[in-house]
């Protein structure tokens, strides 16, 4: 079974190509076929097939064919497990983007030591 971490490791890294993330980003808006994808993207085929591969074994799409076409629809669950990842920042950020009052509050709490203090 496949740990917490080594799942994390598994969906960023599929995340981590460009291509991938703008493949992710439509599948939030709506189910795309895969040749549909392949035209926004302005990708051949086959690599579209090699991007979806990594997404379908990382468990973020998942697929349904209706005659001839295969439709792609993007997963909540593994979605999810990034986003409760990136949650546990919030007290570091803040729960807005917009305000430097919790990071300028996290610089002050943490101990200040100088490049001297530290040898």
């Amino acid at each position: 079974m496949i740990d917490q971490t080594e799942r994390l490791d598994v969906l960023f890294e599929a995340l981590a190509n460009r291509h991938r993330r703008e493949i992710v980003y439509l599948l939030a808006l709506q189910p795309e076929s895969i040749s549909r994808l392949a035209q926004l993207r302005d990708l051949s085929l086959p690599a579209i097939h090699k991007h979806i591969a990594v997404l379908e074994e990382a468990g973020l799409v998942s697929r349904r064919k209706t005659g001839r076409t295969t439709y792609l629809t993007l997963r909540r669950e593994p979605m999810r497990a990034v986003q409760t990842w990136l949650t546990q920042f919030n007290p570091f950020w803040g729960s807005d983007d917009a305000s430097l009052t919790n990071y300028e509050a996290y610089l002050q709490s943490e101990p200040s030591t100088t490049p001297e203090e530290q040898r």
